[in-house]
């Protein structure tokens, strides 16, 4: 059988911990868990968080899978601890919460404990995910790939619209200044405000971020199948994260409202040849992502998020044993989490980038996969 990264995640929000076990990946990377924990801060900020964020403070604790900090080819096993663990001393709420997993869980398992839904489906269980991504980013950072997220729009206000191309190569630093992790200093500004009148009206913010990676190359994915195209692993995904409704590629949407003939990225002579050989592109309106493939290009998608559903306002549910009319029970949560879900959507397409990359150039050490990866370029080169 062929090397392939699979993740899985275990554990509730106040349980005594969130478990992850990573297999697939290579022998002989060394591990930065400094890394890791810092993707794990990251998921951690931004302006409109809740009271669960100033309990916690998520590291990973790695239990097997390196020696001397480097991998060994088996899985990797690590818990990020929770502080708050009282998951045996929480009430049990009276009423199901629209828009969450409470009522359509409840119905699936035969509970009237919501409590026994929402510990799991919370998205507490992302930081798990964070890990995983950080640990599958350095992977793609030994090949000179970068991942990076960034929100573009929250509560309706929205960054400039060149923010990506204007920051240029003070993104990182941009990012980390910003309480939104935003790429426009200005919009913070208006954002913050937006927030703030949300709170003072006991309501709750979406918003959109958007997903760049660089350095890929072409070709991973596959056009052979459905379920081995990039653009569904990806979408699948990015959509697994709680509240995400939304994603898009390059144009997305805007590309069923123009034709082909200006929407289609044109071929062209790359002068001088490029990374990727003697084929360039005026553009990218495709994402970077042409028949489930990588094509060489920079990959851009953004997610758009609803707004987090617990309310301090409530809104309308039942009350399970009366069968009243009520307002939900409200549970702590935050105003917004847009920011925070960026970081997880990084970890996301980290995870699968890092899956389609070691599928195409695989081998049981990083030695292996740096001689693979070595080839294909030189041939891609010389086509």
């Amino acid at each position: 059988m062929g090397r392939t990264l699979s993740w899985v995640t275990a554990g509730e929000s106040h349980g005594k911990s969130l478990v992850g076990v990573l297999e697939g990946m290579p022998a002989g990377l060394e591990l930065s868990l400094e890394r890791v924990d810092r993707d794990l801060a990251r998921r951690q900020c931004g302006y409109g968080r809740g009271g669960r964020m100033k309990i916690e403070t998520d590291r990973i604790d790695l239990l097997a899978g390196t020696k001397g900090g480097t991998t060994l080819g088996g899985p990797l096993a690590f818990q990020v601890i929770n502080k708050d663990a009282v998951i045996e001393q929480l009430p049990i709420p009276t009423n199901p919460r629209p828009g969450h997993a409470d009522l359509a869980g409840c119905q699936k398992f035969g509970h009237k404990d919501p409590r026994a839904i929402l510990e799991r489906a919370s998205a507490r269980e992302t930081a798990t995910r964070v890990a995983h991504g950080g640990i599958a980013r350095q992977v793609l950072e030994a090949f000179g790939i970068e991942v990076f997220a960034h929100t573009t729009e929250l509560g309706g206000v929205s960054v400039r619209e060149d923010a990506w191309e204007a920051a240029g190569e003070r993104r990182e630093e941009l990012r980390t200044k910003s309480d939104f992790l935003s790429l426009d200093p200005v919009a913070d500004d208006s954002m913050r405000a937006r927030v703030d009148e949300a709170r003072a009206e006991r309501d709750s913010l979406g918003g959109i971020f958007e997903i760049r990676a660089l350095g890929l190359p072409p070709g991973l994915g596959s056009f052979a199948s459905g379920p081995e195209r990039l653009t569904a692993r990806l979408g699948g995904a990015l959509f697994s994260i709680p509240a995400m409704k939304g994603v898009e590629f390059g144009s997305g949407f805007e590309a069923a409202r123009i034709p082909g003939s200006l929407y289609h990225d044109p071929i062209v002579p790359a002068d001088p040849p490029g990374p990727w050989g003697r084929f360039g592109r005026e553009s990218n309106r495709a994402g970077g992502l042409e028949g489930g493939m990588t094509s060489g290009q920079e990959l851009v998608c953004r997610v758009a998020m609803k707004p987090i559903p617990s309310l301090k306002q409530g809104v309308p549910t039942v009350d399970f044993e009366s069968g009243e009319a009520v307002r939900a029970t409200y549970q702590r949560s935050d105003v917004t989490s847009v920011p925070a879900a960026g970081v997880v959507g990084e970890a996301m397409v980290c995870l699968v980038l890092a899956q389609a990359f070691l599928e195409k150039f695989g081998g049981d050490s990083m030695q292996d996969i740096r001689a693979a990866f070595e080839g294909y370029a030189g041939r891609i080169r010389a086509l």
